[in-house]
């Protein structure tokens, strides 16, 4: 199952495993249980204190398996095989049920041990998901943590019929206790924040009690990120608040234009800008999303949670996020069969047929992508023609499966109640209105600045983008902003890390020139 590299690389890992482990599977003749069994063995092959037992009673769906630390209540279930993005979740899940130390925050880890209930999580997942493995890996913990919260994680391709008896069309996918939980990326904070729902207040309790910073970074993707490193770099008070770390780069795939960074994924350059900005003394106020901004000598950012955070300069960062088509049936059917990411989702959509809407890069990439997985494809896009490099339409015409349309304006997308079944456009040339019988379809047609919490109290421009000068300021002395949120051309990470560090720059400028005492002691 696993080749001999790979061996090799777990047999290190394993190595740190200090507590024994038994695996107990359940398989039936499938080629997929074969396949599990396996995996399996390998992995028993590669350390003595991992034992595979085979028992069909054990989980009620099959091929499954679960890893238990005998003599306790720790384990944790996988239905499926564990490979493609979701082989790291198993490997950590191997680690830190054999005893290996789980790297949380102190805080974090009793918050999770006190939970006061019992939580049976079912997680639904695809192998080619790359947004799946940090809830996957979160549950596990959490589970690991407290035994009062067991987990399993559903590959949706192995079970495709609890995902057409569930209409799951969106991974990941989390059900509590048979209940809708929650779908998307979610860290360790944010499913305990729905978890324990004291939290808020208690977490805007602390906050509030924090000191003025120098410098105050809203958000903590690939701009928020630098700006931190540049502003402690100089010794002054640095605080990150952010509603999620990593930002928009924890939705991308690959990776392959950062300088120096031939290549990487988003989640990992993502846990790579956390890393680094830990190096230094920075604050970083995770699960925080701001809501206001109240500008003075010193400004204050409010937060959902009701806590106001004070600093003598603020970077805003927030960033950008999909942009919406805004037509009948689109949020009603957000993951019943409208979708945005083609890569986490587009198993879903095996040997059925679905619609791009956007010609440019990422409609064209999506629909070649799909292309290999569903029935048809056709993609629609409003200009008279596609907007996409020549060397992707190259490839978007050779496939047989994939009709374009252009000048064309989407107009509804339809559904029986449940989940998407068709979408109507209309001829931009003839005016007529046309319909297309399909299941899925994915909008990309770009991104949207994340700062309707901005509108009266700083300068935006007609798209909603803060307005900036050459070096990061915006309307308001003190307030400085940076990356994807600002009218800064060409959205890109390495644009928004420079943008970053100069607003930054910009910010300690602005300190050391305001007044003699601004920068903390």
């Amino acid at each position: 199952m696993l080749d001999a590299n790979l061996k090799t690389q777990l047999k290190a890992y394993l190595e740190k495993v200090v507590q024994p482990i038994e695996i107990v599977a359940s398989l039936d003749g499938s080629a997929k249980s074969q396949e599990l069994q396996g995996l399996l063995q390998d992995i028993e092959s590669l350390s003595d204190k991992i034992t595979v037992v085979e028992r069909p009673e054990a989980h009620s769906r099959k091929p499954a398996f679960s890893i238990n630390r005998p003599g306790s209540d720790i384990g944790v279930t996988f239905a499926g095989i564990p490979m493609g993005h979701e082989f790291t979740s198993l490997v950590l899940a191997l680690l830190q049920v054999g005893g290996h130390t789980i790297k949380l925050d102190e805080a974090v880890i009793e918050q999770i041990r006190n939970l006061d209930g019992d939580y049976n999580f079912e997680t639904y997942i695809s192998l080619s998901c790359h947004n799946c493995p940090e809830v996957v890996q979160a549950l596990n913990t959490m589970s690991v943590i407290n035994p009062r919260i067991k987990v399993t994680t559903v590959d949706g391709g192995v079970f495709p019929q609890e995902v057409e008896a569930r209409q799951i069309m969106a991974v990941p996918m989390m059900f509590l206790n048979g209940e809708h939980f929650g779908q998307g990326r979610s860290s360790v904070e944010e499913i305990l924040s729905k978890l324990d729902t004291g939290a808020g207040e208690r977490q805007a309790a602390e906050l509030n009690k924090k000191d003025v910073f120098d410098v105050l970074i809203v958000g903590g993707g690939p701009a928020g990120a630098a700006a931190a490193i540049y502003a402690a770099r100089k010794g002054i008070k640095t605080g990150v608040v952010a509603d999620r770390f990593g930002g928009q780069v924890l939705d991308t795939l690959a990776i392959e234009n950062f300088v120096s960074v031939k290549e990487t994924d988003g989640p990992k350059f993502a846990v790579a800008l956390e890393q680094h900005v830990k190096d230094y003394e920075v604050d970083i106020m995770n699960t925080q999303r701001a809501v206001k901004l109240v500008p003075g000598k010193v400004s204050e950012i409010h937060t959902a949670s009701g806590a106001v955070l004070k600093g003598k300069s603020v970077i805003i960062s927030t960033g950008a996020r999909w942009r919406e088509i805004n037509v009948p049936g689109e949020k009603e059917y957000r993951n019943h069969g409208v979708a945005y990411c083609p890569h986490c989702d587009g198993p879903l959509f095996k040997g059925k047929r679905v619609a791009v809407i956007g010609g440019g890069n990422s409609g064209v990439e999506a629909a070649i992508d799909l292309a290999g997985l569903v029935e048809h494809v056709t993609l629609i896009e409003f200009g008279a023609e596609l907007r996409a490099d020549a060397v992707l339409q190259r490839k978007l015409h050779s496939l047989k499966n994939v009709k374009v349309i252009v000048s064309a304006q989407t107009t509804e997308i339809h559904g029986d109640g449940k989940k998407v079944n068709a979408l109507s456009y209309t001829d931009r040339n003839s005016g007529e209105s046309r319909k297309v019988e399909l299941e899925g379809v994915f909008v990309q047609i770009g991104l949207v600045p994340n700062t309707e919490w901005l509108k009266g109290a700083i300068e935006l421009s007609r798209h909603g983008e803060i307005v900036v000068d050459a070096r990061g300021q915006t309307s308001v002395p003190g307030v400085f902003a940076a990356g994807d949120v600002t009218t800064v051309p060409y959205k890109q990470i390495v644009i928004a890390v420079g943008e970053g560090a100069k607003a930054s720059l910009a910010a300690f400028d602005h300190l050391i020139r305001s007044s003699d005492d601004v920068i903390a002691a």
